[in-house]
């Protein structure tokens, strides 16, 4: 009796995974050299950095938010992102995006010749101040 009744919700289980509506693309973003590394209280070295962006591209992923332009007074784990970008093993078929707060943030990007960015906004003031130095409202 076990296995009819096993059986039987694998049946509708598959049943109900016929009827739901995929998307044909799933984008996965690696975002393990940015936001993993930023949260660690060392800071970690530009080789070790680079090292691991490169393993990373080894990997088959598409896609590996490489670091962030940030006040290096703020969230001093991404001060060197300009040299890693820089000096990273850089893929033709891999996009490497660096996350971009403001306006200062872009212009370093566009100036080491990042091609894709990441934006991000904050819902509650504290989580602005703490990570960009601004606040909601200006």
């Amino acid at each position: 009796m076990k296995i009819a009744h096993k059986l039987a919700n694998l049946f509708q289980t598959y049943n109900y995974l016929k009827s739901v509506k995929f998307p044909s693309f799933v984008k996965i973003v690696e975002v393990g050299p940015r936001d993993g590394l930023q949260n660690e209280k060392n800071i970690l070295s530009t080789d070790f950095k680079i090292s691991l962006i490169n393993s990373l591209s080894e990997t088959g992923l598409q896609t590996i938010e490489s670091g962030s332009f940030v006040s290096p007074k703020w969230v001093p784990q991404m001060a060197d992102t300009k040299e890693v970008f820089s000096k990273i093993k850089k893929c033709d078929n891999i996009n490497y995006p660096i996350l971009v707060p403001n306006k200062i943030g872009m212009e370093l990007a566009l100036e080491v010749g990042v091609k894709e960015i990441s934006i991000f906004t904050a819902a509650s003031e504290s989580f602005a101040k703490k990570n960009i130095n601004c606040s909601i409202v200006s």
